[in-house]
């Protein structure tokens, strides 16, 4: 009994000494106390009370204290009590998220949602809070529906853990996207619904759509398409046009979707006048030469646009970088006309400060700065950034270049330019063994480096014995030998040739030679290449050799002494040497063997190429290669191993290498005219996130070979379409193509599946 009296008076101090702040007249805070704490540090707490020591504590600062505790987050319950002068203060925390399991999604990557989740407070680590399921479950539907798949369905649990934690599961049935049934265009007078709906990536099913997707709804895509129809009006004139309203009606099963758009066309306006205004800087004749829209011409935003980029770019080639160029259309409602005033406002003429090289580590600054066509001191130029950027990436010594134009600190009128590369290894030691259906069997060995000891000359040696060829050769090159850009190089070789195994006539030939180079720049995209060489040839027949070769040999002999001479003119925009998706590429050479050695004779061929990119990351590819050869003085005709061929990866694809043209009781024996040509649409694969090493290509070849160029005939020329891929692998580009002929005839040998490993194809 006396210890249940003891336990009962020593509970009455307790609850006296600890009683609600309420049930006392207001205090001095003398401390703080905080209990029930796990995770949450007594300072994390304290620095958000609205109190300090030395604060008169009363009701409304307990009132606002708890109110400023929940606001955190951080806690299901919060008490205050009194323990003399001191506040104390109890909390229940609220759990932690230890893990968050996303299962069931399919379309939508699981970190995509893990950050969608994020920026609504639900992340691992945090504090959990229930009420917050709820925003979970309607973000991630908000996620789906953008995606057209209505029907989703998605459930959350919660498993505590210990350590107040807990385990977030959410489980995702995706169910299908929502396909459209119809898309409704209202109010349209001038334009078909069939027109207008051709300008649509969506639209009702056809029988492509599994191919497409074009009949599977997304906001992002209808966003998309209503902007295309917005500019398909504003480019035709309808300066006044307008979409009122658009309404997306959904199944009750969720699986289909019908669109109407309600528009408003206005009428159609005429320019009747162009101005130009501001700070023109340029002179008005050559700014006006730059405006894609005249007096006459029906209102186009697209031709605005496009003026104004123009107009901007070459005010921009003045140092005049943040320029900038507004159109304001003054509209005339009856007459349906439009005056545009181009206003142009050049701002401060920038300078170069300083151009700042990093990351070349063994690429002297000498060899970068060379290639730069922006000069410090100078005014800034973006066609010289890019066009510096472009030359750099050519080189071949940098995986990436980025530049950067950092305002210069105090100064407004200066920035800086900085240059950050990464180099790639310049230089390679390989030796292996490789195959080609031209060359055979091949086994080599080189030592090259494209960039020795930081220089940028190239030096490259090379042992290659192959089924058809077996070479030997010493190159070096100074692509700087002055600092004008003029190159100079040489080279020296050895190489044996068994024509019988290249699908040719049956002959041995050894060739020795020597040659110099040297190469000059006319501008910055035309450049002439000169060389001078000798080569010594010694030809080798057997019972099965062509009539017209041995014919050759018992005419001229079976070894000759030839001194060429070799000038080509090349002409060169493209933006990147490797899968260039935009530029030219054009070269007219000449070889002549001069009469100082036993044969006389010339070569003369055209190289042309063309890249345009209609979309992004998609490259139409246009080629041609004609070449026409023959004899003179004493020679009667080209020599025979000099002659041209064609089939194969790296001419008319689908026929067997170097089969197409004439032939000798059924071995080819080439031409001295050949010309052929393609058109082929490059695109990414697909299945490879890495779009830098690999390229699909659908392609359509036309060419062949002709004895004479008088004997050309456009009916002897052959077809393919195929397929192709390239592929950057570490030891080498391989090229594998599978081509169908489209018009062979009796006697062409096809060979549909094609591969190698090296340049050809590239």
């Amino acid at each position: 009994m006396a210890a249940t009296r003891l336990f009962l008076f020593s509970c009455i101090l307790m609850l006296v000494s600890m009683a609600p702040v309420w049930a006392f007249a207001p205090f001095v805070i003398g401390d703080f106390k905080v209990e029930g704490l796990q995770r949450i540090t007594v300072g994390t707490v304290l620095n958000y009370l609205p109190v300090e020591v030395g604060d008169e504590f009363d009701e409304k600062r307990s009132a606002d204290t708890i109110r400023a505790l929940f606001k955190t987050g951080f806690f299901n319950d919060v008490r205050l009590a009194r323990q003399g002068d001191t506040l104390v203060i109890i909390v229940q925390e609220r759990p932690a998220i230890a893990k968050i399991e996303i299962s069931g999604n399919k379309d939508i990557e699981t970190d995509q949602l893990k950050d969608a989740l994020k920026n609504i407070g639900l992340a691992e680590g945090r504090v959990f809070d229930r009420s917050s399921l709820d925003k979970v479950e309607k973000e991630l539907e908000r996620q789906y529906f953008s995606q057209g798949k209505y029907g989703v369905k998605i459930k959350s649990r919660v498993s505590p853990k210990d350590d107040n934690r807990v385990d977030i599961s959410i489980d995702i049935s995706e169910g299908s996207i929502a396909k459209i049934r119809r898309i409704n265009i209202v109010g349209n007078r001038v334009y078909s619904d069939a027109e207008l709906l051709d300008v649509f990536q969506l639209g009702s099913p056809t029988i492509l759509s599994f191919l497409t997707n074009n009949d599977q709804y997304s906001r992002q895509r209808l966003s998309g398409d209503l902007e295309s129809l917005r500019s398909y009006y504003l480019d035709r004139g309808y300066i006044k046009f307008s979409i009122d309203s658009t309404q997306v009606t959904i199944s009750p099963d969720k699986k289909d979707v019908y669109v109407t758009i309600n528009i408003s066309e206005g009428e159609k306006y005429t320019v009747r006048d162009v101005k130009l205004a501001g700070d023109l800087i340029v002179s008005e004749p050559v700014l006006r030469g730059l405006i894609r829209i005249k007096p006459g011409d029906y209102f186009s935003r697209r031709a605005i646009t496009e003026s104004t980029a123009a107009l901007s770019e070459r005010i921009g080639r003045e140092g005049y970088a943040f320029a900038n160029v507004n159109t304001s259309p003054d509209i005339d409602e009856e007459k349906r006309e439009v005056v545009l005033t181009f206003f142009i406002d050049p701002g401060q003429r920038i300078y170069v400060n300083r151009i700042n090289i990093a990351g070349n580590m063994r690429t002297r600054d000498s060899v970068v700065r060379r290639e730069l066509r922006q000069m410090e001191a100078g005014w800034i130029s973006m066609e010289k950034l890019n066009r510096s950027k472009e030359r750099l990436q050519r080189l071949g010594y940098f995986d990436e270049v980025n530049v950067e134009t950092p305002s210069v600190p105090g100064v407004s009128d200066q920035v800086d330019v900085n240059i950050n590369v990464s180099e790639r290894s310049s230089g390679t030691i390989s030796a292996g063994v490789g195959y080609s259906q031209t060359q055979g069997l091949l086994i080599n060995a080189s030592i090259s480096q494209n960039n020795i000891f930081g220089t940028g000359n190239r030096v490259s040696a090379t042992i290659n014995n192959g089924s058809v060829n077996k070479i030997y050769s010493f190159s070096y090159t100074n692509p700087y030998y002055t600092i004008d850009g003029v190159s100079r190089g040489f080279r020296i070789f050895s190489r044996s040739t068994n024509a019988r195994n290249a699908n040719v006539g049956r002959y041995t030939s050894d060739v020795y030679g020597a040659s110099i180079n040297y190469g000059i720049p006319l501008s910055e995209f035309n450049r002439i290449t000169t060389s001078v060489g000798y080569e010594n040839t010694k030809l080798d027949t057997s019972d099965f050799t062509p009539q017209s070769f041995l014919d050759f040999i018992a005419e001229n002999g079976d070894s000759f002494d030839a001194y060429k001479l070799n000038l080509t003119w090349s002409y060169d925009t493209r933006n990147r040497a490797i899968f260039p998706t935009r530029g030219t590429y054009r070269a007219l050479s000449t070889d002549i063997s001069i009469p100082a050695g036993n044969l006389e004779f010339y070569k003369l061929r055209l190289r042309e190429t063309h890249y345009f990119s209609p979309l992004e990351d998609y490259t139409l590819q246009l080629r041609a290669d004609i070449g026409l050869g023959d004899g003179y003085g004493e020679t009667s005709e080209l020599p025979f191993w000099e002659r041209y061929y064609a089939g194969g990866v790296s001419s008319v694809r689908g026929f067997k290498s170097n089969t197409l043209g004439p032939n000798e009781d059924g071995q080819p024996v080439g031409g001295s005219f050949r010309t052929v040509g393609s058109a082929e649409f490059i695109f990414p694969a697909p299945f490879a996130h890495d779009n830098k090493s690999l390229r699909l290509s659908a392609f359509f070849d036309i060419g062949s070979v002709f004895e004479r160029l008088e004997s050309f005939n456009a009916d002897e020329l052959r077809y393919s379409v195929g397929l192709s891929v390239k592929w950057l692998t570490p030891m080498a580009p391989l090229t594998f193509s599978y081509g169908i002929p489209l018009n062979d005839k009796g006697g062409d040998r096809i060979e549909k599946f094609q591969f190698t490993l090296g340049t050809p194809g590239f």
